[in-house]
């Protein structure tokens, strides 16, 4: 059959298992006591020794302040739909505020 084989990538170091993660630990030369590591302990080193930086993530999105500022505006836009008995109105302002809600939830 075919003689080709696919190129076998490595997958990333945070998804690998402490077992896989051992195992690269253990060709470092140099290296003693993997088997007594955890896991954040051997991505440290493996990090370290590959030169791998890790910068932090930067949160996406708006801040709290403003989510929560768009919330009340509409809480009193729903209100006032409520109040005018237009339920379909005041049914979208509900789900924008959940929406809302949970972006403040993911945000802190």
């Amino acid at each position: 059959m075919g003689g080709k084989k696919k190129d076998v990538k490595e997958k990333p170091l945070d998804k690998m298992t402490v077992k896989e993660l051992r195992e690269i630990a253990l060709q470092i030369e140099g290296l003693v006591g993997v088997h007594g590591m955890n896991k954040p302990e051997l991505l440290e080193v493996i990090k370290e020794v590959r030169g791998i930086t890790d910068s932090p993530k930067a949160k996406a999105g708006a801040s709290t302040k403003e989510i929560k500022s768009k919330l009340k505006g509409l809480k009193t836009k729903r209100q006032e739909a409520l109040t005018a008995k237009d339920k379909t109105l005041a049914t979208r302002f509900r789900r924008q505020i959940s929406k809302l809600k949970k972006k403040t939830r993911r945000a802190a």
